[in-house]
């Protein structure tokens, strides 16, 4: 999956894949999750947010099946 660099502390990147409705977001330490079900809305929402971290932590990790790749 192909991802945009963000500018944040803590994510280095971000994609999403519509057909399957698949985030995928690096972190600057590496590691890659993807997280399973989320809306095209919620992915938007992440990418505009001032704060992609605490978008991602309020909304996101708590939300979704998600795996470590």
């Amino acid at each position: 999956m192909e991802r945009q660099r963000v500018s944040s502390s803590n994510i280095r990147s971000i994609g999403y894949d519509n057909s399957t409705s698949t985030l995928e977001v690096e972190f600057v330490n590496g590691r890659i999750y993807q997280y399973y079900n989320v809306s095209e809305l919620v992915y938007s929402s992440l990418m505009s947010a001032s704060s992609h971290g605490q978008y991602l932590a309020a909304n996101i990790v708590n939300n979704f099946k998600y795996k470590e790749l």
